[in-house]
């Protein structure tokens, strides 16, 4: 079902080219300043959120990435948008923080109408599709898939929490972004 899934829901390696040999002109997001965004998503933590919602964070601010030129004052409203919408779609919802809670810990940099407005505008461009299979999902099932299949005095050798720390930082840098999913743990 995920590697079905996985596909449809990748940025588009064509739509990052562009990102990635852009130098740091003013004009549109570089690689450097989406790497640096990304990082800044680090804002999951604050509010106690998993790693599950960065890894779909990410995807969705790549997706986004793929398909639009996004001029360099915006990237921190777009990324921070992007966890929005991850953790509305996987979250219930008294478990979601206002916007105005984001906005704070962005620390006023853009209005939550400006955040509303760029929440509309990510949904369009990923055509209303916010759930994706992640790498983090992957990490998961090969993890499952691994501890069931080692020795009992061997499970506790391989550690979850390690590897999760290596696929934020995997997600930090765009060349992976270019990987499907299942490709991380291959």
């Amino acid at each position: 079902m995920h590697k079905e899934q996985e596909s449809r829901c990748q940025p588009k390696v064509l739509g990052l080219r562009p990102t990635e040999s852009v130098h740091d002109n003013g004009l549109r997001t570089t690689a450097r300043l989406r790497d640096f965004e990304v990082k800044d998503l680090g804002v999951t933590q604050v509010f106690g959120f998993d790693m599950e919602k960065f890894s779909l964070a990410v995807n969705l601010l790549d997706r986004f990435l793929s398909k639009m030129k996004v001029q360099p004052k915006h990237p921190g409203a777009v990324g921070l948008s992007c966890f929005y919408l991850a953790v509305k779609s996987t979250e219930e919802e008294r478990n979601v923080p206002l916007a105005n809670d984001l906005n704070q810990i962005s620390q006023y940099r853009f209005t939550v109408s400006d955040l509303m407005r760029m929440e509309k505008i990510l949904l369009e461009k990923v055509c209303w599709k916010v759930k994706a299979t992640t790498a983090f999902q992957f990490l998961q099932l090969y993890y499952s898939l691994i501890q069931e299949n080692l020795p009992f005095e061997r499970r506790n050798s391989l550690n979850f929490e390690r590897l999760e720390a290596q696929l934020k930082a995997c997600h930090c840098r765009i060349t992976f972004s270019k990987a499907k999913p299942s490709l991380f743990w291959h």
